[in-house]
């Protein structure tokens, strides 16, 4: 089968390597399509990453082969989370499911930027759903970006009416304002580029604001919606300089939500602000199962709209899609295998 293989020096290769094979349980998925996440990304640009490796994780497609199975069967389309919690040690207990250790082990098998996919009896029966009929592939794939936020909202604890900022208007920043608004909170959104301004507000942000400095917008945030400052904010551009806007614009006793990775050497550590303000500071990383699921029904009921955010792109294009998203030139792209 082909795929996009990392073969060193930031870059992907298409090459023909064996089909996985159906092992005594589970199922071969055949892939129609895998959204490029900005954690390959980030993999792939700090070198993170083994010669072979295949990347890609937001898949859809269909059972091709499957062991002696109850609940699929083949031609079914299929969306699939890429790692499955054990649900009983002391991570899963307090619900840190992403920090399992199971969790952290399994995964599809190579990859989703490959034509077919192994998938575990585990993922079959924890991450694995048939998509709606009324809903897409392309849809579909956003099952597990849009699983991420709505965690990432969870851990935030947003509540009706909150004052909330989202620093960066990429496709998790989009998708993030949109389930703020599912959850009655007010959504902020800022970003530099304008068609990502255009976005969100077409898609129902209370306010978004072109970032010109960090007094002005802390400024608008006081003026226009809270005169301590926003709730809480989600940081989601990966920018080292997002943290000093956070500073600025969240009230006391606040909580920032770190939602994107920062080189360490760049984000430094605001310990006496964090104290004497008493604020709050979560990451958030990864979904659980029913995370996922609730994810998928948000997109199928269309309170999570992404058709603005996507460019296609196919396999053999993938080095293309890669520097366009670097570059800004695309919001999300999806590789069509």
């Amino acid at each position: 089968m082909k795929a996009a293989v990392y073969t060193g020096k930031n870059k992907l290769e298409i090459k023909t390597i064996a089909d996985p094979e159906l092992k005594k349980n589970g199922a071969v998925i055949k892939i129609t399509g895998c959204g490029l996440c900005g954690s390959d990304i980030v993999k792939l640009k700090q070198g993170n990453l083994l010669e072979g490796n295949v990347l890609g994780h937001e898949i859809t497609g269909y059972i091709y082969k499957i062991a002696e199975n109850n609940r699929f069967k083949v031609g079914d389309r299929v969306v699939a989370g890429h790692h499955v919690p054990c649900f009983n040690c002391v991570f899963c207990k307090n619900e840190n499911y992403s920090m399992c250790r199971q969790f952290k082990e399994t995964n599809i098998f190579p990859g989703g930027f490959s034509e077919y996919i192994y998938v575990s009896e585990k993922h079959l029966s924890n991450t694995v759903f048939k998509i709606p009929q009324n809903l897409s592939d392309v849809d579909a794939s956003f099952t597990e970006p849009v699983a991420c936020c709505l965690r990432a909202v969870k851990r935030a604890d947003v509540k009706p009416d909150d004052v909330v900022l989202v620093v960066g208007l990429g496709s998790i920043g989009i998708i993030m304002g949109q389930l703020l608004k599912h959850f009655k909170a007010k959504a902020i959104g800022c970003d530099l580029l304008e068609n990502r301004i255009k976005i969100a507000q077409e898609l129902g942000f209370n306010a978004v604001y072109k970032y010109t400095n960090d007094q002005e917008l802390s400024d608008f945030i006081k003026s226009d919606f809270q005169k301590e400052g926003a709730d809480k904010i989600f940081l989601a551009s990966g920018n080292a300089k997002s943290l000093s806007l956070a500073f600025s614009a969240i009230r006391d006793g606040g909580k920032i939500i770190v939602f994107a990775s920062i080189p360490t050497d760049e984000a430094g550590f605001s310990n006496n602000e964090i104290y004497y303000r008493e604020l709050n500071i979560l990451g958030s990383y990864s979904p659980s199962p029913e995370d996922l699921k609730k994810s998928l029904d948000l997109l199928e009921k269309n309170i999570i709209k992404v058709d603005k955010l996507v460019s296609f792109y196919d396999l053999k294009d993938i080095n293309s899609a890669i520097e366009d998203t670097v570059l800004n030139k695309i919001i999300k792209a999806f590789i069509k295998i």
